[in-house]
């Protein structure tokens, strides 16, 4: 499996969980760092993460993914697993 970290959160955490899962020949990657770039909609990094046909676990903050239509649609079709973050995670300094 892979983890995907959304722009709402911070790379740090990515890095992190990805010096965990590499020995299990797993990754973890915050949206920095996929070609398609950190400015990417959510259509767009939801149609690469569909095209690698690796098994995802997004961890997202954007709880719009689950409200919009056209991005919820698209996500159920990607196959993609997901966990949204409270909305008080935003507000959570880093360090903590």
């Amino acid at each position: 499996m892979k983890v995907f970290f959304d722009n709402c959160t911070t790379p740090v955490l990515a890095e992190t969980l990805d010096g965990y899962l590499r020995h299990r020949d797993e990754s973890a990657s915050h949206i920095r760092d996929l070609p398609c770039g950190r400015h990417a909609s959510d259509l767009e990094w939801v149609a690469y993460l569909a095209e690698t046909g690796d098994d995802w676990l997004v961890i997202t903050g954007d709880r719009r993914i689950q409200k919009n239509k056209a991005e919820r649609a698209a996500f159920r079709q990607a196959d993609l697993k997901g966990l949204v973050l409270a909305a008080g995670y935003q507000k959570t300094p880093i360090h903590q």
